[in-house]
């Protein structure tokens, strides 16, 4: 089972909101997920960010990889 940190996608149409989750690779994009580890909200211009950094240490240190998105908002939440 490949395991994949990435975006979900919520809100309405021109509006997006993502939440951060941890899936198998083999499921859609807003399907099934194993763990929620917290949000994205890229139409606010102030911290849009809030994720539990302890949460996306312990799956990647378990072998999750993140995609390229969400290692840039790991960064920017000083992981």
């Amino acid at each position: 089972m490949a395991v994949k940190i990435r975006l979900r996608r919520m809100g309405a149409k021109k509006s997006p909101f993502y939440r951060i989750v941890v899936a198998d690779s083999r499921y859609p994009r807003d399907g099934r997920f194993i763990e929620e580890l917290g949000y994205y909200n890229p139409m606010v211009d102030s911290d849009g960010v809030r994720l539990d950094v302890e949460k996306a240490r312990k799956w990647i240190a378990s072998g999750a990889k993140p995609t390229d998105t969400v290692k840039a908002l790991l960064k920017k939440a000083d992981m």
